[in-house]
């Protein structure tokens, strides 16, 4: 019986492991959520900051440098 003992003792430890580890991944996806979520956010303000159309997109060589 102490081989099974043995072996049950480290099916306990990977399952130990294997669950720290799943809340450590929870907490990661988590985290990256709220991220995608912020960044959703911004990205809306952004699009209400840009006019309608966006124009066109505006060229350096179009426009005179300051001295003229």
């Amino acid at each position: 019986m102490p081989d099974v003992d043995a072996r049950l003792e480290a099916l306990e430890v990977k399952a130990a492991y294997a669950e720290d580890l799943l809340d450590q991944l929870n907490l990661l996806v988590y985290r990256q959520q709220q991220t995608i979520e912020r960044l959703q956010t911004e990205l809306a303000d952004v699009r209400r900051q840009v006019p309608e159309g966006g124009g066109a997109p505006r060229s350096l060589r179009d426009e005179l440098p300051p001295h003229y």
